[in-house]
């Protein structure tokens, strides 16, 4: 008798949601359509360089599009910003959940799944907008990011670029890889 309860409590507990901030999400999921690209953490210095660049305060709503292990946004929420991830990866999303609730952000953190180029997935509330994308995927972004942010929004990517139409304002190097900053202009 004992066996089925604990089998019944264990599916249980393994379909239970994740949660960091208010965002829900479930562990066993495959991400809604293959990803983009395979994902590789962000080092250390170019993270705190990336929000340096960006001048991130506690006046700042970071989003990271493709946030991996939420990385980017934690060290964002130890500046006193609020941080949004969304990543289209369930694993990751776990992942990140669980570093949000280890660096004991939650209140300051959300970790949202959703494909970043679903209309439905909102990030027009950001005033930082961080990216580690190709090229390719950054120009693919580009439309939303101008239409959807407001003027004064700063995006920041590591190592790639928004495509010959949108120079970037500053570029710095950090380790020897670049990263690269824009401001949604005024329209």
């Amino acid at each position: 008798m004992r066996a089925p309860i604990l089998t019944t409590l264990l599916a249980v507990s393994l379909a239970m949601p994740v949660v960091a901030g208010s965002q829900a999400t479930q562990t066993t999921q495959k991400p809604a359509r293959t990803p983009d690209i395979h994902w590789v953490p962000t080092p250390d210095a170019v993270v705190t360089g990336m929000l340096k660049l960006a001048g991130v305060s506690k006046n700042d709503v970071v989003y990271d599009l493709g946030c991996g292990d939420g990385k980017i946004v934690i060290a964002a929420a130890k500046l006193g910003a609020r941080g949004v991830g969304i990543d289209i990866d369930p694993q990751r999303v776990s992942e990140a959940t669980a570093n949000v609730k280890k660096a004991g952000v939650e209140k300051q953190v959300q970790i949202r799944l959703g494909d970043i180029f679903d209309p439905a997935v909102k990030f027009d509330d950001a005033t930082v907008v961080t990216l580690y994308l190709l090229n390719s995927i950054n120009e693919k972004l580009k439309p939303r990011l101008m239409s959807e942010l407001k003027p004064g929004t700063r995006v920041v990517s590591h190592a790639f670029r928004m495509g010959d139409d949108w120079p970037p304002a500053k570029t710095e190097q950090i380790d020897g890889i670049n990263i690269f900053l824009w401001t949604i202009p005024k329209r």
